[in-house]
C-alpha cells in the first residue's frame, strides 16, 4: 500500500499537512504568522524574510535561482511506529488523486488546481499583476486569480499601510500608464498617482481576476488562488525601497524583455478603469444558510471568498462545548484560526508560535469523499470558539454564484 493511502486511511479521509513557509526578498515581514521571532530570516538573509505561510499547495514558489527544493509545495505528516514520514501532496495526489480531491476536480485538472497562503508585510506590495491564463502561456504557467480575507485573529495591527490600491482611476490613458512602464528605472515611476486607494476592513475581502493592478496593503491576509505564482511588478519605488527590474519583466519570455507594449496589454483595461470596482470585488461574509438554524446547532459558517469560479472559501465557527458534524461537497484545506478540540480522527489547535521547521496540529486536508460523508468537530473549550478557515477549487458545487 503506498504512504499516500496509508496516510489518508489513518486520518480517516484527512490528511494532516505540516507548516510551509516562504521568504520574498522583496518584503518586510509583518511578523502576525506565529513564526517565532528568531526564526523570520530562518533560510538566511540573502533570502529575504518570511512572510508567507502556504496551504494545500502542489504549486512550487517561483522565488529566483536561490530557490531552495521544495519550496511553496506542502507536506503531509504520516506517523507511523513511533517515526513521523513527511511527503508532498503532490505526490499524493499524483498517487491517488480522485481518492483525494474526487472525480469532479480529477478528471478534469488531474491536480489540485488551487492553494492558499498568507501574506503578512509590514509594509505594502507594489502595484502589479498576475497575468490571465493567454499571457501567463508565454513563459509556460497559468494565469492567477486570487481573492483576499483579512482574518480578525491575524490582524491584531494594522501594518504601516492597511490600504490596497487597485485598478487604474478612470480616465487615465494608456499612454500615462505606458509612461509609467517605461521609467521604472528612473526610481519613482508614480504608477499608483494613477490608481485608487481603498481602506482595508479586518473580516472583509476581495476578489482580485488576472489582469487587474493591485498593491496590497499591510494587513496579514489570507489569499485563496489559482494554482500559479506568476506575477509582474510595474510599480518600481515601495516604502522608499527600490523594486528590481527583473520584478518588472518577471512573467515575460526572455526574447520579448524590453517590449513594454506587452507589458501594457497585460492589463484588461476596461476592467482597471471601472468607476464601481467596489461594488464588483468587495466582499463581506455572507452565511451559508439560515443563521438561527447554524446557531441551534452550534456553529456558524460564512462564505468569505465567493465572486470566481476557481477557488471558494468559507469560515466555519464551533462554538464552545459544542460538537457538530459538517458536511461539503467538494474537497478543502483548512487552517485554524483559534480554538482547539478533535476534527474527525485527529486533534486540531491552534498554536500561538511556531518554530521553523516544527509540527502542528493546525492545517489538514479534508478528502471529497470525508467532506461528502460530513467533518464531527468537537470544541473542548468552554470559553473559546474554534474557527477555521476552508479552501476550496474550482467550481464548488455548494457555492451559488
Amino acid at each position: 500500500m503506498s504512504l499516500a493511502k496509508k496516510a489518508l486511511d489513518q486520518g480517516e479521509g484527512i490528511l494532516r499537512l505540516t507548516p510551509t513557509w516562504v521568504p520574498r526578498s522583496f518584503c518586510v515581514p509583518g511578523r502576525r504568522i506565529k513564526l517565532h521571532p528568531d526564526d523570520y530570516y530562518a533560510l538566511g538573509g540573502a533570502r529575504g524574510g518570511i512572510d508567507e505561510r502556504w496551504f494545500s499547495s502542489t504549486t512550487p514558489a517561483q522565488n529566483g535561482p536561490l530557490t531552495s527544493k521544495n519550496e511553496g509545495l506542502s507536506h503531509i505528516a504520516f506517523e507511523d511506529g513511533g517515526k513521523t514520514e513527511l511527503f508532498l501532496l503532490k505526490d499524493a495526489i499524483a498517487d491517488i488523486g480522485a481518492q483525494i480531491i474526487g472525480d469532479r476536480l480529477w478528471n478534469k485538472y488531474k491536480s489540485w488546481p488551487m492553494y492558499s497562503k498568507f501574506f503578512d508585510n509590514m509594509g505594502p506590495l507594489p502595484h502589479h499583476i498576475h497575468p490571465s491564463d493567454e499571457f501567463g502561456a508565454l513563459t509556460g504557467q497559468n494565469g492567477k486569480p486570487e481573492a483576499y480575507y483579512f482574518p480578525p485573529q491575524v490582524n491584531n495591527h494594522g501594518g504601516d499601510f492597511p490600504y490596497t490600491f487597485f485598478g487604474i482611476a478612470p480616465g487615465t490613458s494608456k499612454e500615462t500608464i505606458l509612461d509609467c512602464l517605461k521609467n521604472f528605472n528612473k526610481g519613482d515611476n508614480k504608477i499608483t498617482n494613477y490608481s485608487q486607494a481603498f481602506r482595508l476592513q479586518p473580516g472583509t475581502g476581495w476578489d482580485v481576476p488576472p489582469g487587474m493592478l493591485h498593491a496590497p496593503g499591510s494587513l496579514c491576509t489570507y489569499e485563496p488562488q489559482k494554482a500559479s505564482d506568476i506575477f509582474a511588478m510595474y510599480q518600481s519605488l515601495v516604502n522608499e525601497a527600490i523594486i528590481p527590474d527583473e520584478l518588472l519583466w518577471n512573467a515575460t519570455p526572455k526574447d520579448r524583455i524590453g517590449d513594454y507594449e506587452l507589458l501594457l496589454e497585460m492589463i484588461d483595461w476596461d476592467l482597471n478603469v471601472n468607476p464601481n470596482l467596489m461594488d464588483n470585488h468587495y466582499m463581506e461574509p455572507k452565511p451559508v444558510q439560515d443563521i438561527e438554524k447554524m446557531h441551534a446547532a452550534g456553529y456558524h459558517e460564512s462564505w468569505i471568498c465567493y465572486r470566481s469560479h476557481d477557488y471558494s472559501a468559507k469560515e466555519l465557527t464551533v462554538f464552545p462545548g459544542q460538537t457538530v458534524t459538517i458536511t461539503d461537497n467538494a474537497a478543502y484545506g483548512m487552517i485554524m484560526m483559534q480554538g482547539h478540540g478533535k476534527m474527525g480522527a485527529w486533534d486540531i489547535e491552534t498554536p500561538a508560535l511556531i518554530r521553523f521547521g516544527q509540527l502542528t496540529h493546525d492545517e489538514y486536508f479534508v478528502s471529497e469523499k470525508a467532506a461528502m460523508a460530513g467533518v464531527k468537530i468537537t470544541n473542548h473549550s468552554k470559553t473559546d470558539p474554534i474557527v477555521m478557515l476552508k479552501h476550496f477549487g474550482p467550481d464548488n458545487p455548494d457555492l451559488k454564484l
